[in-house]
């Protein structure tokens, strides 16, 4: 299975759920805040897709496939534009905004940038070309990440102030 901004994404936000995620225990489809994330995504920039690409590409790093579909690919400026709901976990967007540059630059597109956006707060966020110091910690995430994925068990439950509003919640608090 191909690593994924979701997958990078999900760790920095909680390993544990990134576990779960990668071993096919997938609550996402039965939670509002999703689905309301994906409407927002859905109907916020509806003449987007005339301008710009959705694209798939796929990159390696020390023999690990990685993955990217990006929904809005501005090619001409070399922009990547990702919408939140939110920006509760504004840290794991920018992590997944910078692995869609990674890759993008691994497969020759020079200086890619983002632009992170919260309609819902009327709110832009711009993320620029990648540092030296950008790719080494990429890097370090996709290692970090592959490891978890390969790992027999379930990493334990660390709460966070987020957790009431997670997909896994009753999941991990069930009984509690």
């Amino acid at each position: 299975m191909p690593l994924t901004a979701t997958h990078i994404n999900y760790n920095i936000v909680c390993q544990r759920k990134l576990w779960l995620f990668s071993h096919d225990v997938v609550m996402e489809q039965t939670s509002d805040a999703v689905f309301e994330g994906k409407l927002i995504g859905e109907n916020s920039y509806t003449q987007r897709a005339e301008r710009y690409t959705e694209i798939s590409i796929q990159a390696t790093f020390q023999g690990i496939e990685l993955s990217a579909k990006i929904d809005f690919y501005d090619a001409r400026n070399r922009i990547v534009h990702e919408v939140k709901k939110s920006d509760v976990l504004e840290q794991a967007h920018i992590a997944q905004i910078k692995f869609y540059l990674y890759i993008l630059e691994t497969n020759g597109i020079e200086s890619p940038e983002g632009i992170l956006e919260y309609p819902k707060l009327r709110q832009t966020l711009n993320i620029p070309a990648l540092s030296p110091e950008d790719k080494k910690e990429i890097e370090t995430w996709i290692l970090e990440t592959q490891n978890i994925l390969e790992q027999d068990s379930c990493p334990p439950i660390i709460k966070k102030t987020y957790c009431k509003t997670c997909s896994y919640h009753d999941f991990c608090f069930v009984g509690e």
